[in-house]
């Protein structure tokens, strides 16, 4: 039974993971048509934040 269960559970977490993808994805492709941001700044910003450790960003966050 707790097999199942784990296995339901990486279902749900998988669906919500592609949501989740999904959503930011669609604002991303949103600020760039609309001009507000654009590919190299989003790329940017991303390997800026790969490259921080949890606790900079958790600073950088409460700004």
């Amino acid at each position: 039974m707790d097999d199942i269960d784990v296995i339901a559970q990486l279902g749900d977490m998988k669906e919500i993971d592609y949501r989740n993808t999904l959503a930011i994805a669609s604002l991303i492709e949103l600020l760039i048509d609309k001009g507000v941001l654009s590919r190299r700044e989003i790329a940017r910003k991303a390997q800026l934040l790969d490259n921080m450790s949890a606790d900079e960003i958790d600073r950088v966050g409460g700004r």
